[in-house]
């Protein structure tokens, strides 16, 4: 098997020949086959896994993907295609064939390679299939968080009360002052899923309340319920509660985020730990400990769930190129050692060279919103004191941090439209605040250029050191990857770096 030297090696050489090995799921009459496609003709041996196999050289155009970093915190896929030979229509079959949600991975490597020293270089989600023209099919490709595109639950209380077809609730967290749901005509309320802790939170007080007035309860947290031990008469029933101990409780991005992908949605869609980065979320989990809480109380799908967590602190969360999940935060410098990039890695011809793409606005003020009130109250008549009263009818806390000099100087607000968070401390959010405008409130921008067939072995969120004979990079500045369009039939790549 090729080690990860001769794999770059045989990338720079000049007189590699490339192909590309494809193993595409289809639904064909009721039965899950695969399909073996290559660039160039290719026959497995004996010894090779699969053993004496046919790849057949349909692959003509493709293979391209393209994947990118959102620097506004928005849930997004990154998509591709593969173009397929039809010209004598001998796949027109496969277009009334199920490809839609079935797994595709590729491989790149040599012709004269044994199948083993192949690398992986996809592995994904074939959305649907399609033609361009009369002589091609087109496999449409999405990375594999459109497996988790699909309702967190739609579990349902059932039964025959007026709530019978309402969904269950789930928390993932810490979440203030939500409203449970009453499952029978015995004051029981239920969540979900089994949950650490039902509460009041530090700022609400400790009990569960109606009205916004304290009530006693008798809770089964194991059952993910509660039962009130007086009728609220109609009065609106609400709590805090820490949510989601299935595997210990964790209130934080990192596990959240991992137990989401694994343990909801649809079991087939469910991702394993095999999909995952484990050292990545880690890695992410020791360096965000904050505490977060996120209500899913509707069809909320699993993939939004998971950037509105991630975003909370200026992540998201990505499919690396060999499909695992990760959590990658835009910052300046990157984390870990930089890849050294300047024109060596970029390719000579004119219209892919280093060029400025798109420069981002310059802030002067970030404004964090933090510990959601999910039921606001803003008319609550009970005997509370006026300072709680205050709390329940306002939907979030904020936290905002300026930077009077860039304000003066770009003559710009210091009132910005506030930034939605799952975090629950006013001291987590003013230093997510703080770190968001240390990052703009100085000009940056998004260079992009072709790079030589090394540059695929990027990744998004990847520190690199750019350098140029132009745009003041002539001593190296700090970047981190934010754009990766790969074109492994050509053995082109389009890099985009935020500096």
């Amino acid at each position: 098997m090729t080690t990860d030297v001769q794999f770059l090696e045989w990338l720079q050489s000049s007189s590699a020949v490339r192909m590309v090995l494809i193993e595409a799921q289809v639904n064909v009459d009721g039965s899950e086959v695969t399909r073996y496609i290559a660039s160039r003709p290719y026959i497995t041996g004996p010894g090779d896994v699969p053993a004496n196999t046919e790849y057949l050289p349909l692959a003509t155009g493709g293979l391209a993907f393209t994947e990118q970093v959102s620097l506004t915190g928005e849930a997004g896929l990154s998509g591709g295609d593969i173009e397929l030979d039809n010209g004598d229509g001998g796949l027109d079959s496969w277009l009334g064939e199920v490809w839609r949600n079935r797994a595709i991975r590729a491989w790149s490597g040599d012709p004269s390679w044994p199948r083993a020293d192949f690398r992986l270089v996809f592995d994904g989600i074939i959305s649907d299939v399609a033609s361009s023209s009369r002589e091609s099919i087109n496999l449409v490709l999405r990375d594999k968080l459109q497996r988790l595109n699909v309702p967190i639950t739609e579990a349902k209380l059932g039964g025959t009360t007026q709530n019978m077809d309402a969904i269950l609730p789930i928390p993932f967290g810490e979440c203030s002052n939500v409203v449970p749901l009453l499952s029978d005509t015995n004051l029981l309320y239920r969540f979900g899923c089994p949950v650490e802790r039902v509460m009041g939170g530090d700022e609400f007080g400790p009990e569960v309340r109606y009205n916004g007035k304290p009530v006693s309860i008798t809770p089964d947290l194991a059952a993910g319920s509660f039962r009130l031990q007086l009728n609220p008469n109609g009065a609106t029933v609400t709590c805090s509660v820490q949510g989601g101990n299935v595997g210990g409780y964790a209130p934080r991005i990192a596990p959240l985020v991992q137990r989401i992908a694994t343990a909801y949605g649809t079991v087939a869609g469910r991702f394993a730990l095999a999909d995952l980065d484990l050292v990545n979320l880690a890695a992410f989990d020791a360096a965000h400990p904050q505490t977060v809480g996120l209500y899913i109380s509707d069809r909320t799908n699993q993939a939004q769930a998971i950037q509105q967590l991630a975003a909370s602190v200026g992540a998201q969360a990505l499919m690396s190129r060999t499909g695992k999940l990760r959590l990658v935060q835009i910052a300046l410098p990157g984390i870990g050692v930089p890849v050294q990039i300047g024109p060596d890695q970029m390719t000579g011809e004119l219209q892919g060279l280093l060029h400025p793409a798109e420069r981002l606005a310059v802030v002067a003020a970030v404004k964090i919103a933090f510990d959601r009130n999910y039921t606001v109250q803003p008319s609550l008549t009970t005997s509370i004191p006026p300072v709680h009263a205050d709390l329940y009818a306002t939907e979030w806390l904020t936290e905002t941090v300026v930077d009077e000099a860039v304000r003066t100087r770009y003559r710009l607000t210091d009132d910005p439209a506030q930034i939605e968070t799952c975090l629950k401390t006013r001291a987590d959010a003013h230093a997510e605040a703080a770190r968001r405008l240390a990052l703009n409130s100085v000009p940056r921008t998004i260079y992009e250029f072709d790079g030589e067939p090394e540059m695929m072995m990027l990744e998004l969120g990847q520190a690199v050191t750019l350098r140029d004979a132009r745009y003041g990079l002539q001593d190296g500045k700090p970047g981190v990857v934010v754009l990766l369009a790969r074109y492994w039939l050509t053995g082109r790549v389009t890099v985009g770096v935020l500096v």
